[in-house]
């Protein structure tokens, strides 16, 4: 079932999202809603409070290329664990803040640990822009967004954007 994904500015994506205790069928269906949800926008990542859900749950599959097979990736709990000392930069945009879209540096890989849907921990090295996703996907659980990486005069813009995309939104 596909979830309404949270716009910015939004208070709830601005929390520290709750570990996730115990793998319930509710979460797993979530998780199962939170994939639909995503390839339906179409998107590469999207986390748990993005769909007012405040637990540390994410969802990914950076795989882009139509004959490519898919790669969905659930990630309870995920926590980076490394990060290189060598950076990337990707232009990120996000599902919350649709049509707005900034260069961020990162850490070009990482190593994050996170319990699968199966209740069994996995731990994966990602480099490109797996690491990106996966980095800029736990930064949601985190309650920060990737413009929070930006001078505030380009954030500012970017929210007044978002703000009057709401109102508008809401006269529809």
């Amino acid at each position: 079932m596909k979830r309404n994904i949270l716009l910015h500015p939004d208070p709830r994506l601005k929390k520290t999202a709750a570990p996730v205790a115990d793998l319930s069928d509710a979460l797993r269906t979530l998780a199962d809603d939170m994939l639909e949800t995503m390839y339906d926008a179409p998107g590469i990542g999207l986390a748990a409070p993005q769909v007012g859900v405040p637990e540390r749950l994410i969802v990914l599959d950076c795989v882009k290329g139509e004959n490519e097979t898919p790669r969905p990736l659930i990630m309870f709990n995920p926590e980076i664990i490394a990060a290189s000392d060598e950076t990337s930069v990707y232009e990120e945009g996000c599902l919350s803040i649709p049509e707005q879209f900034a260069d961020v540096t990162r850490p070009a890989e990482v190593d994050v640990r996170w319990i699968d849907r199966n209740g069994k921990e996995q731990q994966e090295t990602f480099s490109g822009l797996w690491a990106t996703c996966a980095q800029h996907e736990i930064d949601h659980l985190d309650g920060k967004l990737f413009i929070d990486y930006l001078k505030p005069l380009r954030r500012q813009m970017i929210t007044r954007k978002m703000v009057k995309l709401k109102r508008e939104l809401a006269r529809a």
